[in-house]
């Protein structure tokens, strides 16, 4: 593949209209589908600056091979399109929301000539009204259970239902009057459905006329002296007013919204939905995704209420959606919902009041569900024992390696380069063992990999060596030799490096990796099972070169590689590629990606330092290790231009006359 300049279009020919436009790879499938207000500053945008894309962005324009866009007229046409291309083509670089767990519904099934009420989970299903989602299918029960007193419809099965009709007899629903029995003809099949209408009326929000009614039938049977039936409807009111009190009224009685929250972290994301109509809440549901593209919080929020709201019937849609952050489109998406529902649908963010309130209530239940499916994938025993199997699986590996380093490097055009090294030890992140690199290398990332793991395990051999666990001292490697090691490791964090022939420990009853001194475990004394690097073949074979060459042979090694998640085992032509919903995938990605985190965090922190320091790079007579004294001594440069040339000699190394040269070069600068 030939990369991103491969296939860019030509300068002018992309049009200035709204559109959607479709990645494909070299196969001809497509990858990924987008939309924009103006198809050219979009797809530029794509092409203008590789470097500096997301990494998942340039994962996916790393796996394209073609772009083709389609002109529409107008922005809510252009999310129709794209809506439309998503369902039908499941492009894997675009957002996917699934449910975090398998919600019940009241259902009614009107499409039946007696319709039933029951509890149902998964797919909808044509010609059936659905009420909620609820958090536990027990709480439907209860609300159907009062609610048959003053509607009883059917809730039978269709075997059940078939064989009252056969032997004449209803069941036991029927006797205690919480079934009007339409399989014996007590009541028409007209009858049924309007006592089922009335149901989904009273579900829908519509509650007011019915207790109104049940009341003025009350009163005006008292007044006839039917006591029983007056009673009988009191009791009627009450089961209302019961099973209206398990909906919580949190907004105004005219209130018809759903809330919309969201929380992210670099890799998912979780969506909870809290459904609120005439002022209470109806049910909640949650949804979780993989963030396979680079979208922030508005682009997530649009792509939700697509999917959402894109095969919904119009009366499930409510007047208002308050969500978290506006859509980039937010008056097309408002547009193209009122044409679904018919009706005008509002989409804004809730600034204050009870609104504002709720959507906090609704977060925290968002949160909560991002840290519990997180907690279920990663913590759960099962899920990780599976996951570490299935890496050695894959890897031919003769365990399951149950500690686990990954290196990722980072850097700004070859300068300022640092490498992370983190640590998963039965799955679960141990960050104690964390490690940063500053390299020395300026030769890019292969040589950086090679660097870092060759210093990585000269430590190591250099410990086991000092706790008598090797027969002999570390010899010569790549790059010098073992005393020459103590001298230039040159890691951040470490303490000073140690002699490999400075120590001696012939306390041979020690524990392995534990310093004796200072019963603390060694910085490198823990070997990995398996080395994962950032990178493809390139970067795999430099780890293993570097391994070769210190006669380490027990440690697996392996490169993952963003462009399609492909698994790189040295020496091989082709790549593992593990199912995108694989434990193992999920593992490695969670590893290779806070390890990405670790290097971007050091790499910042010390491009920053860099940064202070380049107001002097130009001062003559002044070299590092000056520079350095001068910003430790004053803080910033900000203060060493406010200093005088007196307050300027106090710094050890600076004499009278370059405190004067300072003083003149940082004085000609603009602050």
């Amino acid at each position: 593949m030939g990369g991103p300049a491969s296939f860019r279009p030509k300068p002018g020919s992309i049009p200035e209209s709204p559109g959607v436009y479709r990645f494909r790879d070299a196969g001809g499938r497509v990858i990924y589908v987008g939309k924009a207000k103006s198809l050219r500053q979009r797809l530029n945008s794509y092409f203008a600056d590789f470097a500096g894309l997301h990494p998942r962005t340039q994962t996916m324009l790393t796996t394209a091979a073609d772009v083709d866009w389609t002109v529409v007229g107008t922005e809510v046409e252009a999310l129709q399109l794209e809506y439309s291309w998503i369902k039908e083509y499941d492009p894997r670089f675009n957002v996917k929301y699934r449910d975090d767990k398998s919600y019940p519904y009241l259902a009614v099934t009107m499409g039946e000539e007696f319709p039933r009420v029951q509890v149902l989970r998964g797919a909808k299903r044509k010609g059936t009204r659905y009420f909620g989602p609820y958090s536990h299918a027990w709480a439907i029960r209860e609300t159907v259970d009062l609610l048959l007193r003053v509607f009883p419809i059917r809730s039978c099965s269709a075997g059940v239902f078939r064989r009252a009709a056969q032997i004449d007899r209803p069941c036991l629903l029927g006797y205690i009057d919480k079934c009007s029995a339409p399989c014996v003809s007590r009541i028409t099949a007209e009858e049924h459905r309007a006592l089922a209408d009335d149901f989904c009326d009273f579900m829908a929000g519509n509650t007011g006329r019915f207790t109104k009614r049940l009341e003025r039938e009350m009163r005006q049977a008292a007044a006839e002296q039917e006591y029983e039936r007056a009673a009988r409807l009191r009791d009627d009111v009450q089961a209302l007013q019961r099973a209206m009190e398990k909906q919580a009224v949190v907004l105004a009685d005219n209130t018809d919204c759903d809330v919309v929250a969201l929380v992210e972290d670099p890799l998912e994301a979780a969506v909870q939905v809290f459904y609120v109509r005439a002022g209470r809440i109806k049910g909640q549901r949650g949804w979780v995704v993989d963030k396979v593209e680079d979208a922030g919080p508005g682009e997530l929020v649009e792509q939700f209420l697509l999917q959402m709201y894109g095969e919904a019937t119009p009366e499930a849609l409510p007047r208002e959606v308050l969500v978290p952050a506006l859509p980039p489109d937010a008056e097309a998406v408002a547009e193209l919902l009122s044409e679904h529902r018919r009706a005008r649908v509002e989409i804004r963010v809730p600034q204050r009041g009870d609104k504002k309130a709720l959507m906090e209530t609704v977060e925290r239940n968002a949160r909560e569900a991002l840290n519990q499916h997180k907690l279920k994938r990663a913590s759960d025993l099962t899920a990780r024992s599976k996951a570490l199997q299935e890496v050695a699986d894959a890897l031919g590996l003769d365990q399951a390696p149950l500690r686990i380093e990954c290196y990722d490097v980072s850097h700004t055009q070859g300068t300022n380069v640092v490498a992370s090294m983190v640590v998963f030890e039965d799955g679960l992140a141990r960050k104690s063992e964390y490690r940063r690199f500053s390299v020395n290398s300026t030769e890019g990332d292969v040589a950086s990999i090679y660097e870092v793991i060759s210093r990585r395990f000269k430590r190591y051999l250099e410990e086991r060596s000092a706790t008598g666990e090797l027969d002999t001292e570390v010899g010569p490697g790549p790059g010098g030799g073992a005393a020459e090691l103590g001298a230039g490791i040159g890691m951040t964090g470490f303490g000073a490096a140690v002699d490999a022939g400075a120590r001696t420990i012939t306390d041979t009853d020690a524990e392995p990796g534990i310093d004796p001194e200072t019963g603390r475990p060694r910085k490198f004394a823990y070997p990995p099972n398996l080395v994962v690097v950032d990178g493809g073949p390139a970067q795999a074979a430099a780890a293993q070169r570097a391994l070769d060459e210190l006669g380490v042979d027990d440690v697996a090694v392996c490169g993952l590689a963003k462009r399609l998640e492909e698994v790189w085992l040295p020496g091989e032509d082709l790549p593992a590629i593990l199912p995108r919903s694989s434990e193992a995938l999920y593992l490695l990605q969670r590893v290779r990606d806070e390890a990405h985190r670790f290097a971007i965090t050091y790499h910042r922190s010390k491009r920053s330092k860099s940064v202070k320091e380049s107001a002097l790079d130009e001062v003559p007579g002044l070299g590092p290790a000056r520079r350095q004294a001068l910003i430790k001594h004053f803080g910033s440069v900000k203060r060493l231009r406010e200093a005088t040339a007196a307050q300027i000699c106090e710094v050890p190394g600076i004499g009278p006359a370059t405190a004067e040269t300072i003083v003149s070069a940082l004085k000609g600068e603009n602050p």
